[in-house]
């Protein structure tokens, strides 16, 4: 029964937060009169001991005392002795619970805010510097358009400005306090739910205490909001696996963000971007695990929510992981800008190109144009050149009112340059929206001051 029951294991995790709530409620219990002030400031003071023992290390944690609540309790009666049992006047370890760990999951989203805002200037600052680099573009993962690699990290600020938005969302729901919803019903002591709340930093107390004690919406938004998250990670992570290929070549990473073989010397893995590709089953996983703990809880709390903390846990300790090692081969990596530059026009990606010139100069409809583009493809293929190697009378064979002019438009130049609409290609425009990334993402938010509120 104690190794089943007891959770000192992991929920230790949560001392700050315990001894946070447990300063907030002393205070307002004695405002309340519900404890005198000499029983609050011994409290107080065997509080404060406690975070200090466990911060130096000296606080022993025992299973029998099964949790954080526990073991924190007993260490302050042995401290300051009887005043210690007042503490627990007006609350539950249900209250008390679900408070601490709203408040952890709080901090956890603006810590991942933080982290994945320096993983956007790694980003932005590779946009910057390559808004002008030639790369292919690929849908199918076949060659389909040039784009600039600066284009192509900019794609990856978008995702994780959108992830950024949906942790920040979490925060925002989260932020609503349920101590001193007791055990489930409330309490009959005259206790100020929103002095409580405020002194935690809560918008608000929770409006039903029903809801406030069975309730683990936070932890789940927040594990969605990381599973889709490593989701992004692990695409990015796909693309720098295959672009460090030696069929590839697009990029390099550093030798100490790379690994060797045991047994081939010339190996150089991207081990780092594979890991970081391969945990987002474990956040899947522990948001699906989750999930199914709590879908048949009836109301209110049950010993089953015990399971929540070691997933949310997990996928916390991954998404740190995981962001740091992505932030550190995006700011690291190197493009190789001849080898990108020569591979943007191969597989004929300029066919649509010449399609919008026909539709611009010829004035034909565009399926007309896209079946002169189709067809110089297959010409290209059976002389076995690229498009902009055909000559004028091999443009005109297939269709005579082509001129010189239309070559000139067949240059991986042309089309990146050529692509001025908004969110385009462009180096023009890659520049300027690099910009206003950084106006949009890392100027004047929490990711500043390090993901803090």
């Amino acid at each position: 029964m104690e190794a089943i029951n007891a959770s000192i294991g992991f929920d230790k995790r949560l001392y700050r937060q315990d001894i946070a709530g447990s300063r907030a409620h002393c205070k307002m219990i004695a405002a309340a009169g519900v404890i005198s002030e000499a029983d609050r400031d011994a409290i107080l003071g065997g509080l404060d001991q406690v975070e200090r023992e466990i911060e130096d290390g000296t606080f022993v944690f025992s299973s029998k005392l099964e949790d954080i609540h526990m073991n924190v309790e007993t260490r302050l009666k042995a401290i300051i002795g009887e005043p210690a049992g007042r503490l627990h006047t007006a609350r539950s370890r249900n209250d008390q619970v679900a408070t601490d760990f709203r408040m952890w999951v709080r901090d956890a989203c603006d810590r991942i805010d933080g982290q994945l805002g320096a993983l956007q200037e790694a980003l932005v600052t590779q946009a910057e510097a390559h808004a002008g680099t030639v790369m292919p573009g690929f849908t199918h993962l076949q060659a389909a358009q040039p784009v600039t690699f600066g284009h192509h990290m900019l794609a990856y600020v978008e995702m994780f400005g959108r992830d950024r938005g949906r942790f920040r969302d979490a925060h925002t729901r989260m932020n609503e306090c349920p101590l001193g919803a007791a055990a489930l019903a409330g309490t009959s002591f005259p206790i100020d739910r929103h002095a409580t709340a405020a002194d935690l930093g809560f918008a608000r107390p929770m409006a039903n205490s029903l809801d406030a004690v069975s309730d683990r919406d936070f932890a789940l938004e927040y594990m969605s909001a990381a599973a889709i998250a490593s989701i992004h990670l692990s695409r990015l992570a796909e693309e720098l696996v295959i672009w460090t290929s030696a069929q590839f070549k697009f990029v390099k990473l550093p030798d100490d963000l790379s690994t060797g073989s045991s047994i081939m010397p010339q190996k150089r893995n991207p081990d780092a971007a594979e890991l970081v590709r391969a945990k987002v089953g474990r956040v899947i996983g522990d948001f699906t695990a989750l999930m199914i703990v709590m879908k048949g809880l009836p109301l209110a709390y049950s010993k089953d929510m015990q399971e929540d903390k070691e997933p949310v846990f997990e996928v916390s300790d991954t998404l740190d992981l995981t962001l740091a090692a992505m932030t550190g081969m995006i700011a690291r990596l190197t493009p190789n800008v001849e080898r990108l530059r020569a591979q943007a026009g191969v597989g004929f990606t300029t066919a649509t190109d010449l399609a919008d010139w026909c539709v611009r100069v010829l004035n034909v409809p565009f399926r007309r144009a896209h079946e002169i583009a189709g067809s110089l493809v297959k010409l290209a293929e059976t002389k076995g050149c690229d498009l902009p190697d055909l000559s004028l009378a091999d443009l005109q064979s297939i269709e005579p009112g082509i001129t010189a002019e239309a070559q000139a438009v067949l240059t991986v130049d042309h089309s990146v340059a050529s692509r001025t609409s908004y969110g385009g290609t462009a180096p023009a425009n890659v520049r300027a929206q690099a910009a206003e990334a950084r106006t949009r993402f890392l100027t004047h938010t929490r990711f500043l001051n390090g993901g803090g509120a």
